[in-house]
C-alpha cells in the first residue's frame, strides 16, 4: 500500500511541511522542495520494507543514517524531526484506520530514538582490530588517488606474511565502509567512493593468481547481488573466500535479475547459493528471489546464504526473507556454507 501511494504521499508530506515551515522557502530555495520530495520518498520506501519484514529497527537504524547524512548537509537533526512529525501526520490521514497505526508506530518509534542518534557517526576503522594501520595507510592512498601505492601496501604485507583473507577482512571491508561513512558525512564526493571502490577490486584482482591456486573439493557456489542493488564488492569478497576454501565458484556480480539468477542455477547446480542485499529497500526482490528459486525445480535443495547491511542491523532477518542462514563477513559465510553442506549430506 505504502508503495502504491508513496508519490502522493511525499506530495502532501512536502506541502504540509513547508505550510508549517515557511522559513524553509527562503533557507532552501527551489530546490529545496525537490530535496524535501526526494527525502519523503526514501522515507517511504523503507519504512515500507521495515513493515513488511515486521522489524521497526530497519527503520530506526535508516533514520540513524539519515541524521548524519542529512547533518553533513547542513540539515538539523530538528528539520529531519519536524519532516517525520509531518509525515506521521499524513500517514495517520491517508492511510486506512487498520493499517495507520502501525506505520505511524514505526515512525514514532524512530522520532523518539532521533535525540540519542549519532550526528557524525565513529570510524568504521577501529583502531583496537588487527591491522589498523594497514587499512589506515590503504584508505589515505586511495583518498590521494594513489592506486599504485594502495596496491603496494597490500600487497607487501601479503609477501611478508600477512593472509589475503586477513586483507580482504581488516583492510577492504573496514576500508569500504569508511569510505561510505565518509560520503554519508559529506567527506568525499561520489566520485572518489567510485574511485575507492573500484580501485579495490583492482587490487583485489591482483591476488587471484593466488587465490585459484589451491586444491579444489566437490562442493560450489554461486553469489549475486539481488535485483536492483549495486554494492558487489561484497559478495565479491564472499566468493573469493569460497574460493580460497576450494570450491568452484560462479560470481555473477550486481544487480542480477531473479530470473537470470535461477537460469543460472539450473545450469550450474551448486550446492550452495549467497545473495546480498545491502540496500533495505531490496529486501521485497530478495524475499521474492528466494521464493522463486525454493519452487524451481533443480534448485529446491540448494542452500541460500544472505548478507549484507540490513542483516547486521537486524540478525535473525534471514528468517523472515526465507534464506537458510546469513553471514556478516566472508569467512562466517564459508563456514556456515560447510556446516549446511554437511548436514545436507
Amino acid at each position: 500500500m505504502l508503495d502504491s501511494m508513496r508519490e502522493s504521499i511525499a506530495d502532501s508530506v512536502v506541502e504540509r511541511h513547508y505550510q508549517r515551515h515557511p522559513e524553509l522557502e527562503s533557507r532552501f530555495g527551489a530546490r529545496g522542495r525537490v530535496k524535501c520530495r526526494e527525502d519523503a520518498g526514501s522515507h517511504l520506501t523503507y519504512l515500507a520494507q521495515s513493515l513488511i519484514t515486521s522489524r521497526p529497527a530497519l527503520f530506526a537504524d535508516y533514520v540513524a543514517w539519515a541524521k548524519a547524512m542529512l547533518a553533513g548537509r547542513g540539515i538539523s537533526a530538528r528539520d529531519l524531526a519536524d519532516h517525520l512529525q509531518v509525515l506521521i501526520d499524513v500517514l495517520s490521514e491517508r492511510l486506512p484506520p487498520q493499517d495507520a497505526p502501525s506505520a505511524c508506530f514505526y515512525v514514532q518509534n524512530a522520532l523518539a530514538a532521533l535525540p540519542n542518534m549519532p550526528d557524525f557517526p565513529a570510524s568504521c576503522i577501529a583502531q583496537d582490530r588487527p591491522l589498523t594501520h594497514l587499512a589506515d595507510s590503504y584508505l589515505g592512498a586511495l583518498l590521494a588517488c594513489s592506486r599504485q601505492e594502495a596496491s603496494r601496501l597490500v600487497l607487501d604485507a601479503v609477501d611478508h606474511g600477512t593472509s589475503i583473507k586477513d586483507v580482504y577482512i581488516h583492510v577492504f571491508q573496514e576500508s569500504q565502509k569508511e569510505i561510505g561513512r565518509l560520503w554519508q558525512t559529506n567527506q568525499v564526493t561520489v566520485a572518489q567512493e567510485h574511485y575507492c571502490t573500484a580501485a579495490t577490486q583492482l587490487i583485489m584482482s591482483q591476488f587471484y593468481p593466488k587465490i585459484f591456486a589451491g586444491p579444489r573439493i566437490s562442493r560450489s557456489f554461486v553469489g549475486a547481488c539481488v535485483g536492483g542493488d549495486l554494492h558487489e564488492i561484497g559478495i565479491r569478497m564472499v566468493a573469493d573466500f569460497f574460493e580460497m576454501e576450494g570450491w568452484d565458484t560462479a560470481y555473477l556480480g550486481a544487480n542480477v535479475p531473479g530470473r537470470d539468477l535461477i537460469r543460472t542455477l539450473q545450469d550450474r547446480k551448486p550446492d550452495v547459493v549467497g545473495i546480498s542485499a545491502t540496500i533495505t529497500a531490496n529486501l521485497s526482490a530478495l524475499a521474492q528471489t528466494i521464493a522463486a528459486i525454493r519452487v524451481t525445480p533443480g534448485c529446491r535443495t540448494m542452500k541460500i546464504l544472505v548478507g549484507g547491511y540490513p542483516f547486521l542491523v537486524v540478525p535473525d532477518l534471514w528468517v523472515e526473507i526465507g534464506a537458510d542462514g546469513m553471514a556478516q563477513d566472508a569467512q562466517e559465510a564459508v563456514d556456515l556454507a560447510v556446516q549446511l553442506t554437511k548436514d545436507a549430506a
